[in-house]
């Protein structure tokens, strides 16, 4: 399930946020790749440490966290601190997929990746290449979203970034263990909350039918969810 979330970001927090960014200590990607990732990542990042990117982080999860639609789609548990990289002169990063199990020792936490996500932070019209591909059962998918834009889609699935040839790509990307490990059964518990939310404003408060609908769906969530 590929779910684009327009406007995280409205256009005066992408501005404060390009603004922080300028400032970073911006480092060689290849640093936080995996083994076999390393040879087909080409780009800077800011390292978790950077007070910026911890700053602007936090700002991004506070939003992700009061977002109906972010809840809806993900029902995550547990969100990993948002990275931020930079793609130019060519920077790109081949076909690969995210590691399973992400290792976080500040915190001594380890979360499985069920969902990736990708803020982007630069007007589409600045830079030439830097789409994002998503390889899903239907074909390969071209993501360039406007700034402040979110898509968010399966961390097993095959992706890459392909080679920016003019201007700067500037992104966060976070990843998040969901309460629901399964993701056909998020499908079917995104389709069933976005039904509920359309038919609510139209119904009394205290309709039966929307109130059945709400207890199948806090059942299922209730069957699905890990222990």
């Amino acid at each position: 399930m590929l779910i684009v979330i327009e406007n995280l970001l409205d256009s005066s927090e992408v501005a404060a946020f390009r603004e922080r960014l300028a400032a970073g200590q911006w480092v060689d990607g290849a640093d936080t790749a995996g083994s076999r990732s390393v040879a087909v990542k080409q780009n800077l990042q800011l390292p978790h440490t950077d007070p910026v990117a911890r700053e602007l982080g936090n700002r991004i999860l506070a939003k992700l966290g009061n977002h109906p639609e972010f809840v809806s789609a993900s029902l995550a548990e547990t969100i990993w601190p948002p990275v931020f990289n930079l793609y130019q002169d060519g920077g790109h990063y081949g076909t690969h997929s995210d590691a399973a199990l992400m290792r976080l020792p500040d915190a001594n936490l380890t979360i499985r990746s069920d969902l990736s996500a990708t803020i982007f932070l630069s007007d589409p019209d600045s830079y030439d290449g830097g789409e994002l591909l998503i390889e899903e059962s239907f074909g390969a998918q071209a993501v360039k979203l406007n700034a402040g834009d979110m898509v968010l889609y399966p961390s097993g699935s095959l992706h890459q970034v392909t080679p920016v040839t003019r201007g700067q790509r500037i992104c966060a990307i976070t990843w998040m263990q969901s309460a629901i490990a399964s993701g056909e059964a998020r499908a079917l518990l995104y389709d069933l909350d976005q039904s509920i939310r359309a038919l609510s404003p139209t119904r009394a408060a205290d309709d039966p039918d929307i109130d059945r609908l709400v207890h199948v769906y806090h059942n299922l969530v209730r069957r699905w969810a890990k222990p």
